[in-house]
């Protein structure tokens, strides 16, 4: 049995809560696509963590995660998370790193960070992670698996120096920034093979063997449908598909094999880097909002920078989860709007005069103005509520007109941080 947790909006919609959750019920948790550029904000037992790179089960002591092929790793940053997990008290985690994943080299990041330079005031709002450079050269082919870290040193070196050849010219004529040397590479690359090697696995084996135990395998997806390549806000888009169907790729599950899908969206907007974001609202509204937000606010849990905030946005979500496949929606973040008097919902957008519920391309998404519905709040806190009756008739209410706007069916409802702060419809 395979499920999976996926984000509806634009990222930061609260999986990382969801995958732990869920995680419990689960065998096996993958990571199948992304890197370090975006985190899952967790809160147990153990404390508050923001993971970057480690699936979202490694707090569970029974079960195997895996980092799948489809993944950008920052090795560095796998070693750091793992390294303060098991400092702060959490058990060692069982990982699996495939050895068909690619890895993150010095140079992505180094060039990340002088494209987002050179484009200025056009530039994407990258995490300067390293992703959009990694993704390139993946699919240009001259990006390097695992088992080549792993494999012979000679061969290692080889292609290193071919590879170099093309980035040292782009450095020495586009962005007028020193050279890189083979050895400098190489001295990274052999600390990372130490790092690597005792969690390197054929994972594809051992997931389709898991498959035939009837284990329970839980695909975790990170950012979500609007930062998608293909359906999302491009270009203002992540370089790896966000879409729960890309699962079967990146985490190598057989096609048709995800049972559920489990599309999380918060009981507001908010979403971090550049793009068209048609609920946004400023100022001091914004702020009371990005301040209550969250566990500690509406600050990304990788770049620490403020988020964009947004009410509801029913066109939007409808559309990411249809491109999820969407079995069931998470709705999280409810408790936080219980301060206010009424509640602001788009429920379509006017474009050049005219109003669709359809979320459209990007250049007619670009002049799309919010049609607004308020709904009434309910003015209590309704934290530490375990059943959806005990609820104020008021957040019922907005539940359901969201569930109604949205055509997919909202089974649980986040009302706190915390694991156990869900209400199941």
């Amino acid at each position: 049995m395979v499920n999976a947790v996926v984000g509806a909006n634009w990222g930061d919609e609260g999986k990382g809560k969801v995958t732990d959750l869920l995680a419990d019920q689960s065998d096996v948790v993958i990571r199948f696509q992304g890197g370090s550029n975006a985190g899952h904000t967790i809160i147990n037992n153990y404390g508050r963590f923001a993971l970057h790179q480690l699936p979202s089960g490694v707090f569970h002591s029974h079960i195997t995660n895996i980092i799948g092929n489809g993944v950008a790793l920052n090795v560095d940053n796998l070693a750091n998370e793992y390294n303060e997990l098991v400092e702060r008290g959490v058990p060692a985690p069982k990982l699996l790193v495939s050895e068909r994943t690619q890895i993150v080299m010095p140079y992505h990041i180094l060039f990340d960070c002088y494209e987002e330079e050179r484009l200025g005031k056009n530039s994407f709002g990258s995490t300067k992670s390293g992703i959009a450079p990694f993704y390139s050269d993946k699919y240009a082919k001259i990006g390097f698996q695992v088992s080549e870290l792993l494999g012979d040193l000679d061969e290692l070196r080889a292609k290193v120096a071919r590879v170099l050849e093309v980035k040292n010219a782009t450095l020495r004529t586009l962005y007028n920034k020193p050279e890189l040397t083979v050895d400098e590479i190489m001295e990274t690359l052999l600390k990372w093979r130490e790092i690597v090697k005792p969690y390197a696995a054929d994972t594809f084996e051992f997931i389709h063997e898991a498959l035939k135990q009837n284990k329970k395998i839980l695909l975790e997806g990170q950012l979500g449908s609007l930062r998608d390549p293909d359906l999302g806000i491009y270009p203002m888009v992540t370089s790896s598909s966000t879409l729960a169907g890309y699962g079967t790729v990146g985490a190598g599950v057989p096609a048709g094999s995800i049972e559920k899908i489990y599309t999380v969206t918060k009981a507001y907007s908010s979403a971090v880097g550049a793009g068209a974001f048609v609920s946004e609202f400023f100022g001091d509204e914004a702020e009371e909002l990005r301040k209550r937000g969250g566990d500690k606010g509406e600050y990304g849990a990788t770049t620490g920078r403020p988020r964009r905030m947004g009410w509801f946005d029913c066109v939007a979500t409808r559309y990411g989860c249809m491109a999820q496949g969407t079995t069931d929606v998470v709705l999280t973040c409810l408790d936080v709007l219980s301060y206010l008097d009424e509640i602001p919902v788009c429920v379509g957008y006017e474009i050049d005069g005219e109003v669709t519920t359809k979320f459209p391309v990007t250049a007619k998404l670009n002049k799309a103005k919010p049609v607004l519905e308020k709904l009434p709040g309910w003015k209590c806190d309704i934290k530490g509520i375990k059943t959806y009756n005990e609820l104020p008739e008021n957040a019922r209410k907005y539940v359901e007109f969201i569930e109604s706007k949205i055509d997919h069916p909202i089974t649980m409802v986040s009302n706190g941080p915390s694991r156990d702060s869900i209400i199941y419809r």
